[in-house]
């Protein structure tokens, strides 16, 4: 199975995200989404998951989402604290007890193990601003193997 991960798209849509994603299975956005026409666009390629930001202000989408994805539960949340995804993601985070946890909110790509829970932040795919680096991700999972994962500068 191969994903795209995105996040913080705040309302744009960089044309070679589409590239990027084509052929994946799954798109997980990670919160600040901008608009729901994001989602919509990004359906066309594969099917997604998508949860709310802090910037997602009256978007229909939920906080968190746990999908389980060749066996491993992938929690998706928008702000995550690695050092305690406990205090950040709580109730939702030791009920699910996820393989690996999507986030965003951070504009910086991450991918850390901590814990025996894989970490994953796509960065930044919203408008370029003050010379900010933006990215996206595209992983590829296989049931009992870590997942390989590949930024992709925008």
């Amino acid at each position: 199975m191969r994903l795209g991960l995105i996040s913080d798209t705040h309302g744009h849509l960089d044309s070679r995200v589409l590239a990027l994603f084509h052929g994946v299975d799954r798109i997980l956005h990670a919160g600040d989404i901008g608009s729901p026409c994001i989602v919509a666009e990004l359906e066309g390629i594969a099917p997604v998951t998508a949860v709310l930001g802090n910037n997602d202000w009256g978007l229909e989408f939920p906080l968190t989402e746990v999908a389980p994805l060749e066996g491993t539960p992938w929690l998706v949340h928008h702000i995550v604290d690695v050092e305690d995804p406990d205090i950040s993601i709580g109730e939702r985070f030791r009920n699910s007890r996820p393989g690996v946890v999507v986030f965003g909110h951070t504009h910086r790509p991450f991918h850390e193990t901590r814990r025996d829970v894989v970490y994953l932040n796509p960065g930044y795919a919203g408008r370029p601003r003050f010379n900010q680096p933006r990215s996206v991700a595209t992983v590829d999972v296989v049931a009992g193997k870590p997942p390989r994962v590949r930024f992709h500068p925008l």
